[in-house]
């Protein structure tokens, strides 16, 4: 069976890159009806337009050890896992603080796999959780925090409307070594406060908005070495196809996007991302 795409995959790039966040395993119905394309076929449609390898993000225990056994079966792929911050206080309202402590040690088994390279995606998220939950959020967002360290492994940050609370978080336990704030949505203002702390900035799709002159401004002030790309498919498709379901073979429109906005070519734009991410996660 040949892939199924919703739009015709843009011309290859000339230099490869890496989707630094995915869901591989992410079946919306809203975003793909009833069907979706298998993982292995879009990893090849990926590899086709230059996008050689990806980092599968799993966002509860269910994906998360799909994300793991992805990972182990393709060399291409490499995890992350974490309790989303929408998924803790979901739990803890459904099965009080003994089932979100059975979520955080299964994810703490798996985390430990040497195919995960990274505990996320994690941080808070105000604009699906309110009132005392969020307290739930934090909780989880400092356990995780804690995780990545014990691991030594890199913490991606989910920050949804939570911009002061996720960096007065982070900065109150100590960040772990290697940070991503992934699919950035910040100003230049935060930018540069990330960039002086040496952590690393991801921008997706959104970049490619008629509306995003501030992201785009932030994304002009961040440093060579602490930029990374990512789809954060099936979501946050890039423009002309906004609105169709996302995989990491639309890549080559935000990272031609991207180098336009920063004044580089596309093949240097390439190679940053490319160091970067493997900077990040590890070669492989």
């Amino acid at each position: 069976m040949g892939v199924v795409v919703p739009v015709l995959a843009p011309e290859p790039l000339v230099s490869p890159v890496i989707d630094s966040h995915c869901h591989l395993d992410v079946r919306d119905r809203s975003l793909h009806g009833d069907t979706r394309p298998d993982p292995d076929q879009m990893l090849k449609l990926a590899a086709s337009v230059g996008v050689t390898k990806v980092v599968q993000i799993g966002c509860d225990v269910e994906a998360a050890r799909w994300s793991v056994e992805i990972a182990a079966s393709h060399p291409d792929v490499i995890a992350g896992v974490a309790l989303h911050p929408n998924e803790a206080p979901r739990i803890f309202a459904d099965q009080g603080q003994g089932g979100l402590e059975n979520a955080y040690a299964a994810i703490a088994e798996l985390a430990a796999h040497d195919v995960v390279r990274a505990v996320g995606e994690t941080g808070l998220d105000y604009y699906r959780t309110e009132g005392q939950l969020r307290s739930v959020q934090q909780e989880s967002f400092r356990w995780h925090i804690d995780l990545a360290k014990r691991l030594n492994k890199a913490l991606v940050i989910h920050d949804r409307d939570s911009h002061d609370d996720v960096i007065a978080v982070l900065e109150s336990e100590g960040a772990p070594a290697r940070v991503v704030f992934h699919c950035f949505s910040g100003d230049s203002k935060m930018a540069r406060y990330c960039a002086e702390r040496g952590w690393y900035m991801s921008f997706a799709g959104v970049i490619t908005f008629k509306n995003a002159d501030d992201l785009r401004e932030a994304l002009r002030v961040v440093p060579d070495d602490l930029v990374l790309v990512e789809t954060d498919s099936p979501y946050l498709t890039p423009m002309p196809f906004r609105g169709k379901p996302n995989g990491s073979y639309l890549m080559p429109l935000t990272v031609r996007r991207m180098a336009e906005v920063r004044g580089v070519d596309e093949a240097t734009m390439a190679k940053q991302l490319w160091d970067n991410t493997h900077r990040v996660f590890g070669v492989w």
